[in-house]
């Protein structure tokens, strides 16, 4: 059924008259009388009694006027709907980030954000390595990613690193470097670590930072024995806290196994941090995931480096 005849049958039935609905319309009198015809024609059925001051609706007609009214709303409703979804206000996303991500202030924030600011995009959230998520994104099981330092960079991707965070060395509470009660954590240097056991991600579920940690190792003229190789981040604080070994993290962990881990800086001088990167496919440009895309970058723009 042709929805415009739809209108044009509500215009006439709403206003009794032929004439003044087609000025309604903007429309000249015999073409919409030629429409309302066709439209009964269609149905098999009279929708009006012609008379010399107007039309008068039949029992067929004053059914077919509600049916229309409520399939031309719900036709405007599905439009705003759509054009909702095509201005990314609408519609799912599917997000994944990694355990040293979910540490930092800033992702509670742009969810919460998002939350607010879009209330009609829902999220659906997964936790994940390095690897597993720049393998959904590109696979589609995800729209978007984050993650700290990118293992690969794979034709159809999309990389992008919101701020830097520093790294710092976490240490069991009893550890010689670790610093005192009531002292302030010393600084340290890659070559004040040349004797300690390391606890680090499994490659290659995460190797970035770590990457990176193991080649400065190499430039300061020694390779790190690791002790311990782990399948996400935060079980390196589990095991660093159970004195197994030491390790590096971002800064924002620092409040993890307070009472078990004491967290120093590394020197100023040390090329180590960890990047917060976004990813997403390089063809999602519209719709939920630009949206949220936009989002995520004005809210880092309000984080202060390692904040």
């Amino acid at each position: 059924m042709d929805m415009r005849r739809l209108r044009y049958f509500l215009a006439v039935a709403d206003t009794g008259h032929i004439t003044r609905a087609a000025a309604q319309l903007g429309l000249q009198q015999p073409p919409l009388s030629q429409q309302i015809k066709a439209l009964e024609a269609e149905l098999g059925l009279v929708l009006f009694q012609r008379h010399p001051k107007g039309v008068t609706l039949t029992d067929a007609g004053r059914l077919l006027q509600d049916e229309a009214r409520r399939l031309l709303q719900d036709m405007a409703a599905m439009q705003a709907r759509l054009k909702q979804v095509a201005q990314g206000q609408q519609g799912r996303l599917a997000l994944g980030f990694t355990s040293s991500v979910a540490a930092h202030a800033y992702m509670p924030r742009a969810l919460r954000a998002c939350r607010q600011q879009h209330p009609h995009i829902s999220l659906s959230l997964t936790e994940a390595n390095a690897a597993e998520i720049t393998e959904a994104v590109l696979a589609e099981r995800l729209h978007c990613g984050f993650l700290r330092v990118p293992i690969a960079r794979p034709e159809g991707l999309v990389f992008e690193t919101l701020f830097h965070e520093t790294a710092v060395v976490a240490l069991p509470i009893d550890h010689p470097l670790a610093p005192l009660p009531g002292e302030l954590p010393r600084t340290l240097s890659v070559t004040d670590l040349r004797a300690e056991g390391f606890i680090l991600v499994r490659q290659p579920g995460a190797p970035g930072l770590y990457a990176n940690l193991l080649a400065l190792c190499e430039a300061q003229g020694f390779s790190p024995r690791v002790v311990a190789e782990v399948p996400r981040m935060m079980s390196n604080l589990n095991l660093v806290a159970a004195g197994a070994g030491i390790s590096v993290v971002p800064a924002s962990m620092q409040g993890a196994h307070p009472h078990a881990v004491a967290y120093c800086p590394l020197a100023d001088a040390t090329p180590l941090d960890a990047p917060m990167t976004l990813v997403w496919r390089q063809s999602d440009q519209a719709g939920p995931t630009a949206t949220f895309v936009a989002l995520a970058r004005h809210m880092a723009r309000e984080v202060d480096g390692g904040a």
